[in-house]
């Protein structure tokens, strides 16, 4: 008698042990989960006509839907190269003064720092110079055309006099040029005021978002002093990724959030890259509807992108199951409530139906668990549980 408890007792612990659960009730008989010869799962559940009453398994296809819904995408606010501007002076000097720090507003035009060096001086006095050679060597050529036309001097001497007019003059556009770009007024310059120190003036209007020099130091020719960004021109950059490029059009509406914001706000698609960067994501450029210069560029966000409404395949929501970060349908098999789950991928939703991407092996005409596909996810993982239990 003591022996026959002790098989009981056995084959109860045998038994028990593959036998799923639902809805954390056990259940009898009929539904389980099969394993290959390996011990992994086939992704399987079967339940009692019972158990299939009382959850309202109900089955249908896949139907192709007229569904609109967004691309969720992430990005970052960014600025045309135009508008962001490193500021340099084309002659090396010294930094002598400027008020600038990160953060200043500065207007197109306006004086943002001096510069000085005795360079600046030699050039000055260089143009005079030419200046005055050149008035006497107009009245040389003057005097010299003269003579050639009275046969008094040597037609060479003509020649050499044109020439050397022809050089300085060559060479006083060129100072001339250099003086303009150093920001220097020629025309008060020619009336005998040289001065000491050059004036630096902001290429564009923004705001100041990087100062690498400070007063006193020597800057080198094209060395950047200051970057100053027209923070009025921001774009939205947004990154979306292979599988949603069908889904974009040029002038698609997008709405978006920044990081540090809860406002939403709004932009439009107007371009969409035409290369596929190495981590299967292109990027989509977007006008803002509405442009804040408080916004800074290089602030991260969360974007969705309207994509209109197209026929996909699709099935209500309750048919599809998240477990584990990914998404799962179960597909009816030929036995009564006997089930396969697939994992599948998800594209637009709404109305209560979402568009669903099946593994191409799923066969045609396939029906899937509409109503009850949670339960049947519940009874998997619990028989899952079980059987790692015993």
């Amino acid at each position: 008698m003591q022996k026959l408890l002790i098989i009981f007792a056995a084959a109860a612990l045998v038994s028990c042990g593959n036998s799923p659960t639902l809805n954390g009730k056990d259940s009898t008989g009929t539904n389980e989960t099969h394993a290959d010869e390996h011990g992994h799962g086939e992704e399987t559940v079967e339940l009692t006509e019972a158990q299939a009453r009382t959850v309202g398994l109900q089955t249908a296809a896949i139907e192709n839907r007229s569904l609109s819904g967004a691309i969720k995408v992430n990005g970052m606010l960014d600025v045309p190269p135009q508008q962001m501007l490193s500021v340099s002076t084309p002659f090396g000097g010294i930094l002598r003064n400027t008020q600038l720090l990160e953060g200043y507003w500065v207007k197109k035009g306006q004086v943002i720092a001096e510069m000085e060096h005795p360079d600046y001086i030699q050039l000055q006095q260089d143009y005079l110079e030419a200046k005055a050679q050149f008035g006497f060597l107009e009245q040389e050529l003057e005097r010299q055309q003269e003579l050639s036309k009275e046969n008094v001097t040597a037609r060479k001497t003509l020649q050499k006099t044109e020439a050397e007019h022809r050089a300085l003059k060559v060479r006083i556009e060129g100072l001339r040029q250099k003086l303009l770009l150093m920001n220097i007024h020629v025309a008060t310059l020619e009336k005998g005021t040289i001065v000491r120190a050059i004036p630096v003036l902001a290429p564009i209007s923004g705001y100041v978002t990087k100062v690498n020099a400070n007063i006193g130091k020597f800057v080198s020719a094209n060395e950047s002093m200051f970057e100053i960004v027209d923070t009025e021109h921001l774009h939205a950059e947004l990154t979306v990724f292979e599988k949603d490029i069908p889904r974009l059009k040029i002038g698609r509406k997008v709405r978006f959030v920044l990081s540090n914001e809860t406002k939403e706000r709004t932009a439009t698609v107007h371009l969409i890259g035409r290369e596929i960067d190495s981590d299967r994501t292109i990027r989509v450029h977007c006008h803002l509807d509405k442009e804040d210069k408080e916004m800074m560029p290089g602030t991260y966000l969360k974007a969705w992108v309207e994509t209109g409404a197209m026929e996909v395949p699709s099935l209500p929501d309750e048919a599809i199951v998240m477990e584990g970060g990914k998404y799962y349908v179960f597909l009816a098999q030929e036995e009564p409530h006997h089930f396969k789950r697939l994992e599948i991928s998800t594209g637009v939703s709404g109305n209560g139906y979402t568009e669903v991407r099946l593994p191409e092996e799923t066969p045609a005409g396939a029906k899937f668990a509409v109503k009850g596909a949670g339960d049947l996810m519940a009874a998997m993982m619990n028989a899952g549980e079980a059987g790692h239990a015993h």
